[in-house]
């Protein structure tokens, strides 16, 4: 899964479709990310300690990241996303993440 928590991402597919946010949660295992402000469901909770009042709460549920594209902020446009080896200044090679359609690497 090329996408980590933390990347702007671009919805591609669903009723979110175009919105850009910031994956808050990656699950890689099955194959899901959790995105800021998307597919909010309505959750009811008991009464607990932590909560006296209980009641019904909003909140982001997963999302498969085939839905999602990587969010180049400096191209403002979505890309896939590749890996590459880049030169350090001491001779060494360091894997990177970058926007395949404008090349900018992916800080990390």
């Amino acid at each position: 899964m090329r996408i980590k928590k933390g990347d702007k991402v671009k919805v591609i597919a669903g009723a979110y479709k175009g919105t850009v946010a910031e994956v808050k949660q990656a699950f890689p295992r099955e194959g899901k990310v959790i995105v800021e402000g998307v597919n909010m469901v309505k959750k009811h909770m008991k009464p607990t300690q932590a909560n006296p009042d209980g009641g019904i709460i909003e909140k982001e549920a997963k999302i498969d990241v085939s839905n999602v594209m990587a969010y180049d902020e400096k191209a403002k446009t979505a890309s896939r996303v590749g890996y590459k080896f880049v030169e350090n200044k001491d001779g060494s090679q360091t894997k990177v993440r970058y926007y395949k359609k404008s090349g900018n690497i992916i800080k990390d």
